[in-house]
């Protein structure tokens, strides 16, 4: 994958996560800013989630409250590099622990 592919999808992605974040009508109040390649998640709670482009891995990584996750592009997916899941899947986890309602980002 070269540099302007790798925008390309994390760009895919960032804009997958605002979509459902605007789109997203239950309980939970989640707040979303992007600056700079990094989005940053805020909950009611005052915890966060920090999602930002590593362009020279060419990885998303995902700081939660629960640990750090780093993401390479394969077979369509952003794929953990350690566990295997898939960083939707690990996203919508993530926040439902923080906010402590039900998120999905399917």
């Amino acid at each position: 994958m070269n540099d302007s592919e790798f925008h390309q999808l994390a760009d895919a992605l960032m804009l997958k996560i605002e979509e459902t974040l605007d789109r997203f009508d239950g309980d939970a109040d989640i707040d979303y800013e992007t600056n700079g390649g990094v989005m940053t998640l805020s909950f009611e709670n005052g915890s966060k989630i920090v999602i930002n482009r590593q362009e020279p891995m060419h990885q998303v990584w995902l700081a939660t409250k629960s640990g750090g996750y780093h993401f390479d592009y394969r077979d369509g997916l952003w794929i953990c590099d350690r566990s295997g899941n898939e960083f939707m899947a690990l996203l919508a986890t993530a926040c439902s622990e923080q906010s402590g309602e039900d998120v999905n980002f399917g």
